[in-house]
């Protein structure tokens, strides 16, 4: 039970011995952090004994109070126990908000969320979704965002994140539909909502609340590699495969990836390289996959971290040259001849990112995923769900920026008055905005297609408007991350502090422009296979 304190109490605390303070209503014995402040005790103890609220939140992130507070924590301001569980009968009527219709969700600022938790009205989601919302956005704020500068820095994940959003079900709630949810699923979904309910939008709404942690190397290590690594094993694969692997990594024990990309190269897929010599029983493997997310890890020396893939679904060539012969093996970390080292790569530092080399690996023909030489058709029915994730999780990092641009703007103040009362930084913010809201009512319009059409002609109906969608969202992400960098100033160069999202979201939007098929890519693609479904249903050209 807290302990209360006067504001009077509290200023009797202003020595170096002794020294107290208010943040946020919280009283803070901060005498043993002194020595260990980084701007030095001087400042301290200039507002020592005072409420310092304004000047935390001036030069600190709010994960500064949830991680390291708490050590300092010695109570409350204001009354007793007694009086704060009190209540008291009164007539008199609540004060309503004249503009507020339903339920507003979040902190409210001016498009940090997408619009209809913002209090209007959208044909798309119903109470479950708000439950899955409410419950994503909890686990979040407590178990992954005051960490991933922390989690970044060390380019791994703790092992125990895993088993908790299992629990939470957010891992289940990042993939596709399974065959058999009373065997595979291993907890439920997210806000009790039964798994025969869950739909694309409920998926949409965990990935996009993951994405508030602000990090893609906390969001792919966690459901990155998950995400597209398990969809063929899901679709395609046999019932013996699928028990093999969907419930341990469901469950959080175990971590899937799908190596498709080579050193030679990543789009164009028809032409990959590693070979899958047929040799009976069995087939032999070489080869090299390269941009491997959640393909290996540093092997560290304390415990508690984890080292990714303990499933490979690999794209190999079984067959002739072209699209015609490559195929899809599930291959275990622990054959002999599978080797992973992380790559250093400019961002997305805590996913995994691996070269993966394949040394006369011997894979049982009962690793097989699906068929034969059919590979590239699995191939490219696994693309859209992962660009349609890309999208999700690019224009969340968008938002993340545009909050914090806002939040930043309307305390900084320079020439005399806040940054948000300059034009040229509300400019800045109306183009951010008008950006990702336009690719925000674009996602949701395509995953509404995903609910109704039929899954067999998705692949190609919806390829093209997905490619152009993903080009849309990470140039949205790369534009709101520079003008945020450029609201943020010197903070946003800095890793760590009050730009520290900014800064490592500027440094990862490369990973969203390029993976999954890069802008030039997608934006070919989308033109190419629209005029061919259009030619095909008969458009008059």
């Amino acid at each position: 039970m807290s302990k209360y304190f006067s504001i009077e109490e509290v200023a009797k605390h202003t020595a170096a011995e002794d020294c107290w303070v208010i943040i946020h209503g919280g009283v803070y014995d901060l005498t043993p952090f002194l020595s260990e402040h980084p701007g030095g005790k001087k400042i301290l103890l200039k507002h020592a004994g005072i409420d310092a609220t304004e000047k935390f939140d001036a030069f600190h992130n709010a994960s500064v109070l949830s991680k390291l507070g708490a050590q300092y924590l010695i109570g409350k301001v204001g009354g007793s126990q007694e009086e704060e569980g009190s209540s008291v009968e009164t007539d008199e009527v609540e004060d309503v908000n004249p503009l507020v219709v339903g339920k507003p969700f979040g902190d409210m600022v001016p498009y940090s969320d997408p619009m209809w938790y913002q209090d209007w009205y959208s044909p798309y989601y119903k109470d479950s979704h708000r439950a899955v919302r409410k419950a994503v956005r909890e686990f979040v704020d407590k178990e992954i965002t005051p960490f991933c500068y922390e989690w970044d820095e060390a380019k791994q994940l703790p092992r125990e994140l895993y088993y908790k959003a299992a629990k939470a079900g957010i891992l289940a709630g990042c993939c596709a539909a399974v065959s058999d949810p009373a065997t595979m699923i291993p907890y439920g979904m997210p806000g009790g909502v039964p798994y025969e309910e869950f739909d694309a939008f409920h998926r949409l709404i965990v990935m996009d609340e993951l994405s508030r942690c602000a990090s893609g190397g906390v969001t792919w290590g966690l459901i990155g590699g998950l995400g597209i690594g398990i969809g063929p094993i899901i679709h395609f694969a046999s019932k013996e495969l699928q028990a093999l692997v969907v419930p341990d990594c469901l469950s959080g024990k175990k971590r899937i990836c799908l190596a498709i990309t080579e050193p030679t190269g990543g789009s164009d897929v028809a032409n990959l390289q590693t070979e899958a010599k047929d040799m009976g029983d069995y087939f032999l493997v070489n080869g090299e996959k390269k941009w491997i997310t959640n393909g290996g890890g540093r092997l560290l020396s304390f415990y508690g971290y984890v080292v990714f893939a303990d499933f490979f679904s690999v794209a190999v060539r079984t067959g002739k040259p072209g699209f015609g012969g490559i195929s899809f093996l599930l291959i275990e970390r622990n054959m002999p001849g599978v080797t992973t080292r992380q790559m250093n790569c400019s961002g997305v530092w805590a996913s995994g990112t691996a070269y993966v080399t394949f040394e006369d690996v011997k894979v049982p023909k009962s690793h097989v995923i699906g068929k034969v030489d059919k590979g590239f058709k699995y191939i490219m029915e696994n693309f859209n769900p992962e660009r349609i994730g890309c999208v999700i999780q690019a224009n969340r990092f968008a938002r993340v920026c545009i909050e914090e641009a806002i939040t930043y703007g309307n305390k900084r103040e320079t020439f005399g008055k806040k940054l948000i009362d300059h034009p040229v930084i509300r400019n800045k913010l109306a183009n951010m905005i008008r950006k990702v809201e336009a690719t925000h009512a674009w996602l949701e319009a395509l995953v509404y297609q995903s609910t109704h059409m039929d899954p067999s002609i998705q692949a190609i109906r919806l390829g093209g408007p997905i490619a152009l969608c993903k080009a849309q969202a990470s140039r949205t992400f790369e534009y709101c991350a520079r003008e945020a960098a450029q609201i943020f100033g010197g903070l946003s160069y800095t890793r760590g502090g009050q730009g520290e999202k900014v800064e490592r979201l500027y440094r990862e939007v490369r990973a969203y422009a390029i993976p999954g098929g890069s802008e030039e890519i997608m934006l070919d693609l989308g033109v190419r296979q629209s005029i061919k479904v259009g030619q095909f249903m008969g458009a008059k050209m």
